[in-house]
């Protein structure tokens, strides 16, 4: 019997079998695969593109995590998991699933220091400017400061492990033993040849449903018109796979997006400027929004003004500033970024109206000196003045990746409705339900890659001692009660 995603007929051959299989070589999959390797399991991962990416190498790269060396190296020595959680949940209004945040929080500062003292990957500490929700400078991120360099350096840890990464193997069917266990995966390959490989455990390290427009629409359909700024193999095979299961999914209305993409560019405008300073605008010139709030509902916010569009508007002191990220050097380079001696010059290079763009500066430079009150509720003060030379840049909103997917136990186990686990299914990433909660506004900067790293340092572990027994793991990961 098969519903085309789930098998329950074992296939009569196998071509070949690993202790791990682990589906999809971002961020997660490869900790995964890293940690599963360290218990002494085979392991192999399955990508389905030619050359692996996905959402880590689109992403910034930024993973927040509490507790680490690296920050107490810059001073910060009193952030905590606890920290962390109480920020997490607070960003999500208490609808973050607890037993989630707190594997997340627990996990991702023994993952970034286990990565850095078992594969050498460097980490430094973000500490010029706060994100919004976050309590403390606990954003962790390789030297280049990208996503596509985080994924080349654990591509390289994977390689030096001698995990094989196997592309261009699109897996199509799960194969199930009875209803509990996986014993092995279909592969298609590009040219249509099939392939099954044995497993003793499964990660489903695959991803949401970001690049399913239809699943877009179904489940969280205010995004549904904005820009798809994810991987578009991002298509929920691993939801499909776990409702087919009879899992337990939770959480697919929730997502990240961003309000910041440069437009019609499609590159990423760090929030950074908002929060030292910068201003963003509809096409008649005035600000709708509390830019502070948070980037992913600012694309909500973005996308109900006119065409879907807003303007960044900030100064030569932001924009110096700026040029310490790499994809703001892009969009320079890619020639987004307007630039404007005066407000009249301003007016003209962005065809905002004059009037009103003035009268826009104006407002926000008496909220700065605390002689007004934003309506919107931003606090100004303590801030420089926007002054001239003014840069601008034409932006809009979208959808980065689903936060919605598999609940997982402590473990890493994906779970059925009443919560017992599978003896052998394991997820991370956006394949597992994620910490948001259910809404855009839940989304704490570095929730993406917190999950992926966290839960895929987790899942890698467990499905190693799963399949050597006998292992035992110096670098367990505690679990608050």
């Amino acid at each position: 019997m098969s519903d085309g995603r789930i098998s329950r007929d074992l296939p009569k051959t196998v071509d070949a079998e690993a202790d791990v299989v682990v589906i999809g070589a971002g961020a997660c999959g490869l900790v995964a695969a890293l940690r599963a390797k360290a218990a002494g399991a085979e392991v192999i991962v399955l990508e389905r593109d030619a050359s692996p990416s996905g959402s880590t190498s689109m992403s910034s790269g930024f993973v927040p995590a509490p507790a680490t060396r690296f920050q107490r190296a810059i001073g910060v020595a009193d952030d905590t998991p606890e920290r962390f959680e109480a920020d997490i949940l607070s960003k999500s209004k208490g609808k973050s699933i607890a037993s989630l945040a707190r594997l997340a929080t627990n996990s991702i500062g023994p993952a970034l220091e286990w990565l850095a003292d078992s594969h050498g990957l460097e980490w430094i500490v973000l500490d010029d400017f706060l994100y919004p929700g976050h309590s403390h400078h606990r954003m962790h991120a390789v030297p280049e400061k990208t996503g596509a360099a985080l994924e080349a350096r654990l591509l390289a840890a994977v390689e030096a492990a001698g995990i094989p990464v196997v592309v261009d193997a699109l897996v199509t069917t799960l194969y199930a033993e009875g209803e509990d266990r996986i014993a092995a995966v279909g592969i298609t390959r590009p040219d249509g040849v099939t392939e099954v490989l044995g497993c003793k455990a499964l990660v489903l390290a695959c991803n949401g449903f970001g690049g399913n427009a239809a699943l877009v629409r179904q489940h969280i359909p205010e995004i549904a018109d904005g820009l798809y700024y994810g991987h578009q193999g991002n298509t929920g095979d691993a939801l499909a796979w776990g409702q087919a299961l009879g899992a337990h999914v939770d959480h697919v209305s929730g997502y990240q997006g961003h309000g910041s993409l440069a437009h019609p560019h499609g590159i990423l405008i760090s929030w950074a400027l908002m929060m030292e300073g910068g201003i963003q605008v509809n096409s008649d010139g005035s600000r709708f929004s509390n830019e502070h709030g948070g980037y992913s509902e600012q694309a909500v916010n973005v996308l109900a003004q006119p065409a879907g569009i807003a303007w960044n508007i900030y100064d030569a002191r932001l924009h110096d500033f700026a040029q310490g990220f790499p994809d703001y050097r892009e969009a320079m380079a890619a020639g987004a970024i307007r630039q404007a001696s005066d407000v009249t010059e301003l007016a003209r290079v962005t065809g905002l109206p004059e009037a009103a763009l003035a009268g826009t500066l104006s407002d926000v430079a008496l909220y700065r000196s605390g002689e007004a009150t934003d309506s919107f509720g931003r606090d100004f003060t303590g801030k420089g003045a926007l002054a001239a030379p003014f840069h601008a840049v034409k932006v809009t909103g979208a959808l980065f990746h689903t936060q919605g997917g598999l609940m997982i136990d402590d473990q890493a186990r994906v779970v059925r409705e009443d919560g017992s686990p599978f003896a052998n299914l394991f997820a991370g990433g956006g394949a597992a339900c994620g910490v948001s909660g259910p809404e855009v506004s839940g989304y704490l900067s570095g929730n993406g890659l917190l999950t992926a790293i966290g839960f895929g340092f987790v899942a890698g572990a467990s499905a190693g001692m799963l399949a050597t027994p006998g292992f035992t793991s110096t670098h367990q990961v505690s679990s608050r009660a």
